[in-house]
């Protein structure tokens, strides 16, 4: 799994959509702000949905080879 790749290029675009919201809010930008707030929301749920796939796949996995060792 490309793990290092996923995880630097999702470093690099939150910490870019996070300047802008930084910058957003210094020029007291309400509208863009809220903008990239929701982006960032949906960059973070679609984060957490990727992991609970994962960790379903992973507990599915083990436990069908816990029942098929049991005697």
């Amino acid at each position: 799994m490309h793990y290092q790749a996923c995880h630097t290029y999702l470093r690099a675009v939150l910490g870019a959509r996070a300047a802008r919201l930084r910058i957003a809010l210094a020029a007291r930008d309400r509208g863009a702000s809220a903008v990239e707030l929701a982006v960032i929301t949906a960059v973070i749920l679609v984060i957490a949905v990727a992991l609970l796939a994962v960790i379903r796949t992973f507990v599915t996995n083990q436990s069908n080879q816990i029942q098929q060792t049991n005697p």
